[in-house]
């Protein structure tokens, strides 16, 4: 049975003058839209029909039907400028970085450190030695994990984690504490989805040597009072570390308010490519660390039995790296930049809000985490009583549709819920309030159905 209906179709212009606004300081690229496919006029929601044109892989279509991508928590899609980046340098620039004095990989070194800088500035690094390139915001953590953890933690040392973490801020920090002897201890969540951090405060004690956590749940969306977590941290000596990664995309990020010790994101998710991530750190406990990798670049001298190292950030980078995805990544900040985060997220809370108003509105549906917009990112994970996540995320791609589903890498928030796996969309920049009306629509038709073929 063909429970589908055709999808709307937004029509993209071609107009590339830049514009700005002074009531939210969005800088977009002007478009024309069809009257009929246009939300109403509203500079904020307006935001991705300015900027779908600069999406390449937002004007094809899937299964016959217009891509709707709600997958952006798990990778965000590239605009046109970061794919152009990546090409100038694979094209013109092609060389090693720093090792040679020719042209080519002084062009390329000047890219690759450059990007560095720009990275610095888009989370008020205060300087670009502190920023770490690294594969991704898993291997980000992990240098953390296996330079500073293994160096430094000890028996009977404790390790606060939260129940909502990420795989990638579990795993290394298990394995860290297998090896030292050193205690995991998990912050619960409150029945709304958010961090308790009155729970929090009971875990901290002398011996607490260091806090991980989300700024932002990658299953729940829950937006973590991070300031607070790394305040009541350091008033016991502890270091800090936040995994960003769904934060850094979609909201400003100050490293230096923050406080944070550490803080690691990927650039695939801020429409960068694949194959790059970033660790921050400061100044003291970059220095103090031992490498993690070795091999080339990362050496001041090498001799037959020993070797002195560089200074930061080149300790921490081992081999020849990923010069052209660190050229895209700062394509991605100048573009990201360009537009701002503060509308970026301004533009997100007002479809998450009818998302959430709507997907709640469903009957069957089961939505996880806060239901205050303004308490959660851009994404709503979700579960409904007559469809599993797979067949439902089946389902809508039927209909050009993409969104996730599984456990999302956090098997033990799912576990501490009592769920197998859950659906998820996620909004970014581009998605539009027809988009999310074009979700809702299809979900509750498919609810509809199965509810009704099951009863």
């Amino acid at each position: 049975m063909n429970w589908g209906v055709d999808g709307v179709t937004v029509s993209a212009g071609v107009g590339q003058e830049r514009c700005h606004t002074e009531e939210n300081g969005c800088y977009a690229k002007t478009m024309a839209v069809s009257p009929l496919s246009r939300p109403k006029v509203d500079v904020a929601a307006d935001l991705a029909l300015q900027v779908r044109a600069d999406f390449p892989i937002l004007q094809r279509q899937v299964n016959g039907h217009p891509l709707i991508y709600l997958d952006n928590a798990a990778t965000s899609q590239k605009p046109q400028v970061v794919l152009q980046a990546v090409d100038q340098y694979y094209r013109h620039s092609n060389a090693n970085v720093h090792r040679g004095v020719h042209t080519l990989s002084n062009e390329a070194t000047d890219a690759y450190e450059g990007a560095r800088e720009k990275i610095a500035r888009f989370i008020n690094s205060p300087s670009p030695q502190q920023v770490i390139y690294t594969r991704n915001a898993s291997e980000a953590i992990n240098l953390v994990a296996y330079s500073w953890g293994l160096s430094t933690l000890a028996q009977g040392d404790e390790i606060i984690l939260s129940v909502m973490e990420h795989h990638s801020n579990l795993i290394p920090w298990q394995l860290v504490a297998q090896k030292t002897g050193a205690h995991l201890k998990f912050i619960r969540i409150t029945p709304k989805g958010e961090l308790d951090l009155e729970h929090y405060q009971s875990l901290l004690s002398d011996r607490t040597r260091l806090v991980a956590v989300a700024q932002v749940s990658n299953m729940l969306g829950s937006l973590n009072p991070v300031q607070e977590v790394i305040e009541l941290a350091h008033r016991y000596g502890a270091k800090v570390l936040l995994d960003a990664c769904q934060s850094v995309p979609h909201l400003p990020v100050d490293v230096q308010a923050l406080n944070c010790d550490w803080l690691a994101f990927s650039g695939h998710k801020m429409c960068g490519p694949t194959g790059i991530g970033v660790l921050y750190g400061k100044r003291d406990l970059l220095q103090a660390m031992p490498p993690f990798l070795g091999g080339g670049e990362m050496i001041a001298d090498v001799y037959l039995d020993h070797a002195t190292y560089a200074d930061i950030p080149h300790k921490f980078e081992a081999g020849t790296p990923a010069i052209a995805q660190a050229v895209g990544l700062g394509a991605a900040v100048d573009y990201l930049s360009q537009i701002g985060l503060d509308c970026i997220h301004t533009h997100e809370q007002q479809l998450i809000t009818r998302l959430l108003d709507g997907i709640q509105q469903i009957p069957g549906v089961t939505v996880y985490g806060p239901t205050d917009p303004k308490q959660r990112a851009g994404l709503v994970s979700f579960s409904v009583e007559a469809i599993h996540p797979h067949d439902l995320s089946t389902l809508l791609d039927e209909q050009g549709i993409a969104i996730r589903a599984g456990h999302h890498c956090t098997q033990p928030l799912h576990r501490y819920l009592k769920l197998q796996s859950t659906a998820r969309a996620s909004v970014y920049l581009y998605n539009t309030l027809a988009e999310v009306d074009r979700f809702l629509e299809v979900l509750a038709e498919a609810v509809e159905f199965f509810t009704v073929a099951l009863s």
